[in-house]
Order: C-alpha cells, then structure tokens, then sequence
C-alpha cells in the first residue's frame, strides 16, 4: 500500500512525455503499464502492518490545509541498481518534506518499505524502473542531457494498493 501524491492535472503530460522517452530503454515500458498518473509517494507499507483506514486518515491529516502543488522539475537522475530507474528530481519543496515528515511521526517508520523512511527517503518521480543492462549508460546520457525546465500540479492526495494499482481513497487538493 502507498500514499501519494499524484497529477491528475493537464501539465502531468510533461511527465508523461518523458516516460515515453525513457521506455525507449527499459525492457518493458514500465511506467504507462501501472495505470496510473505521475506522482510522488511519501510511504510504501506492506499490508496488513498497517490498515488501509489508518494509511488514509494520516494521509488527510498530513494534507490538512494544504493546496495544490506546483512543482518545478530541472534534472533527470537515476537510482543505481539492477534494474537502474531514472526519475525527475523535484525542486526543493517545503511542503513535500512537511507533508513526508507528518506521515512518518504519525506511522511508525519501522513499518515502512527502508527507502522510503525518514533520512532514506528522496522525493521523486518515477519515469522508468526497469532500464535494461545494455543501456544504462545510454539511459545515463539521457538523464545529463536533459535541460529543460516542467512545472507539473500535483493535484490529488490518495491511497494506492498494487500491484495493480488500484485507488482505495483520493481527496483533490483546493486550488
């Protein structure tokens, strides 16, 4: 089970370009397969550690207040690892970090995926996560390469088991 926040917004195309692009080195193209928006996950937990109901209610009180997010995006970097996965690096974000922060004092970060606990976690968005071997330094060179500037709202707070992704609760966030 995750809780994220996703992009349900006209500007999430600007993330889903790049997943195009990046798919181009991946085995498979592994994003546009999830069925699901451009997003940012703030904790991963495996069930039945936590309830779906407890998951959803931090998540609304971590999102207590809070509005529509615009975020800027300027690199593209990767993960090591096998598979490599490639991902956009948000400009720093307050709001992304407090809303992370809440989430971890609220749950027990001893129940979340390691990656995804406080001083591990670092917030981003997936393009790829299955780069294939032989084209790692390509997918690399892609990544340097890039240099452009996106803006992308993040719209709507939710709650996800998968796989597959399915949405168990969502709130869209007041402009």
């Amino acid at each position: 089970m995750a809780i994220n926040i996703r992009a349900d917004d006209a500007s999430a195309g600007e993330i889903e370009r790049l997943w195009d692009q990046v798919a181009a080195f991946e085995v498979e193209p592994s994003m546009r397969a999830l069925g699901y928006r451009p997003h940012f996950t703030f904790a991963i937990y495996d069930t039945p550690a936590i309830e779906e109901k407890t998951a959803w209610d931090v998540m609304q009180a971590a999102i207590a207040g809070e509005t529509q997010l615009r975020i800027a995006f300027k690199r593209i970097r990767w993960f090591e690892g096998a598979p490599l996965v490639l991902w956009a690096e948000p400009e720093v974000d307050a709001t992304l970090v407090r809303i992370h922060g809440a989430i971890s004092a609220a749950i027990d970060p001893a129940h979340c995926r390691p990656h995804y606990r406080p001083g591990a976690w670092t917030p981003h968005c997936t393009l790829g996560t299955a780069v294939a071997e032989e084209r790692r330094d390509d997918a690399k060179a892609f990544a340097r390469a890039f240099d452009r500037s996106i803006d992308v709202l993040f719209d709507v707070a939710d709650c996800v088991v998968f796989p597959p992704v399915r949405i168990i609760a969502e709130r869209q966030l007041p402009s």
